[in-house]
């Protein structure tokens, strides 16, 4: 049974990466900034640890110190009691000054330990954040490869759509103008051509009044 959970639990996992590589592929800036969310949060995580590393670091340190106090004012009253010759004060005081040099030396281990552990930390924690300086300038230049893609695209479109209507269009223009020169043209020749017959007409008529008049 726990095989058969252990293959579903991967054959989901499988079908989850697949479907990220397709949306990175389709998408790689949506991709990127998932990542970049995904990887924000973790970041985020490290750090508050770091910050809960360094409370228990000066935690172990103000601990062990107490024990140290606490230690040599037991010590101290050893002394006392021993002078005193006050055996119960001795045997108690004796107790006490073992059990904080105990504590003592333990909190101090325990400081070290999470001291070493706070570096590690801390390497994690800026190796993590330049990570992420990394993934936000990489979600630029693919921003930028991007854009300029598409606009690329969309100039190759705009041309490729209209590479032959700017030459019909001039064409077109061409043919109006031709046509407007020709009607123009035409109505002036109609135009001279009417007057000129008006005048022809005007001198024959004076030709055959002379005529008549002779």
């Amino acid at each position: 049974m726990a095989n058969l959970f252990t293959r579903i639990k991967e054959s989901i996992s499988a079908d989850l990466h697949d479907m990220l590589d397709e949306k990175e592929e389709k998408n790689p800036v949506a991709a990127l900034n998932h990542y970049l969310r995904q990887s924000e949060q973790e970041t985020e995580k490290v750090r508050k640890l770091v910050e809960r590393q360094y409370r228990l670091r000066e935690e172990f340190s103000k601990e062990a110190q107490q024990a140290r106090d606490m230690a040599d004012k037991r010590k101290q009253q050893l002394e006392v009691a021993r002078k005193a010759g006050e055996e119960q004060m001795v045997e108690f005081a004796m107790r006490e000054y073992e059990e904080y040099t105990a504590r003592a030396e333990r909190m101090e281990q325990s400081r070290q330990e999470a001291a070493s552990q706070l570096e590690t930390l801390e390497q994690k924690y800026e190796e993590m954040k330049h990570r992420l300086k990394d993934m936000k300038l990489k979600r630029m230049e693919v921003m930028g490869r991007e854009n300029i893609a598409r606009a690329h695209h969309r100039m190759d479109s705009v041309i490729n759509e209209s590479s032959d209507k700017p030459y019909s269009r001039f064409g077109e223009l061409d043919q109006y103008i031709q046509d407007l020169e020709y009607k123009v043209n035409s109505s002036y020749y109609k135009s001279t051509f009417d007057s000129k017959i008006a005048q022809l007409e005007k001198d024959m008529e004076n030709k055959e009044n002379v005529s008549v008049q002779s």
